[in-house]
């Protein structure tokens, strides 16, 4: 099972992973849009484990 502080690092790498991204593309360009996607579903998941514990 993944701990709220793994998914909480996992969301800071992929919120920087995309910020990067979004410097050097467009922000609809489609890494940009799939890093955002998976951010919001690490950001889904932390909420839904916190609401558990």
């Amino acid at each position: 099972m993944v701990t709220l502080d793994n998914l909480l690092e996992k969301i800071e790498q992929t919120r920087n992973h995309m910020l990067n991204l979004s410097r050097r593309m467009p922000l609809t360009s489609e890494p940009v849009v799939t890093a955002s996607v998976q951010l919001d579903d690490l950001l889904n998941e932390y909420e839904k484990q916190r609401k558990n514990v």
